[in-house]
């Protein structure tokens, strides 16, 4: 039995899924300290965000993520159909957050990536590995949502500009940044005897190494983007947050990125699909 079906057995695969989805959310929020990002020692590098507000847009998207399951499991197969009735149900989503949040974007692309996986989960509940999972939201993201508004997001534009992969071509792959980096180091972590807020914490660090962060991007540039990448290398190098020297080098990236405005958004929104990912009991 998957460990997805063993957990809560009395609700609803989709209220369990939305249920972890949110849990992620939440979870990526609180954990701290992360680099020039929202957690519990303050705002990092956003003016407009802080933890409850976070919290808030988290339990506005429960519905959301519920209805993409119940689209996955209605629909039962991967299509064009499907992927319009996701794409739908996420604007109505966003909608949901911005209301809450008082039109500040608190998880646009946590939205877009934790929908695919919750969607990818509902329509084979026993075959939740980590791979499967991935190569199911892949299949689904590769579809266009004939609907979908004619918009040009930051994201989209910094990844023309600097020939990047944004948010939908990270899907389209299969999360690469989250099977290839953050699962694994978040095993690693753990089995070398790191405390969970520290694996976590070392998983976002190895998302950070390697992603081009359109929101990094966008904020700072190529600056920024190299020194976020170097200065997550430096903390693992080190020995991780867990260790004394990792530390410091962890909080010397949090006084550079926090300099340059730089957020890591997008590895954020990684994580918790990495979260989510590993609540499941993937690998």
């Amino acid at each position: 039995m998957s460990a997805l079906i063993a957990r809560n057995p009395d609700l609803p695969l989709v209220e369990r899924l939305a249920d972890l989805a949110v849990d992620a959310l939440i979870d990526e929020a609180d954990l701290s300290p992360k680099p020039a990002l929202v957690d519990r020692r303050g705002s990092g590098a956003h003016s407009d965000l802080h933890l409850g507000l976070m919290h808030a847009s988290a339990l506005a998207l429960w519905p959301c993520f519920k209805a993409m399951a119940e689209a996955a499991q209605a629909h039962g197969e991967i299509g064009q159909p499907l992927r319009e009735a996701l794409g739908r149900i996420g604007r109505e989503g966003e909608a949901a957050m911005l209301a809450t949040t008082c039109g500040v974007n608190t998880h646009r692309g946590a939205i877009w990536a934790l929908g695919l996986l919750v969607a990818a989960a509902a329509l084979a509940p026993d075959d939740d590995s980590a791979p499967a999972l991935a190569l199911r939201a892949a299949r689904i993201a590769l579809f266009d949502d004939r609907a979908a508004p004619q918009t040009d997001s930051h994201g989209a534009r910094v990844a023309r500009r600097f020939g990047v992969r944004g948010a939908r071509e990270e899907a389209q792959l299969g999360f690469p940044a989250v099977l290839q980096h953050g699962l694994p180091q978040l095993q690693r972590s753990r089995s070398e005897g790191a405390g969970e807020q520290n694996a976590r914490l070392d998983a976002l660090l190895a998302i950070m190494a390697t992603l081009a962060d359109t929101c990094v991007l966008w904020r700072a540039g190529l600056e920024g983007l190299a020194a976020m990448q170097q200065g997550a290398r430096a903390v693992l190098a080190a020995g991780g947050s867990a260790s004394l020297a990792g530390r410091r080098q962890l909080r010397a990236l949090d006084a550079h990125l926090l300099q340059l405005n730089a957020s890591p958004g997008g590895a954020a929104d990684l994580l918790a699909a990495c979260l989510f990912i590993d609540s499941l009991g993937s690998l």
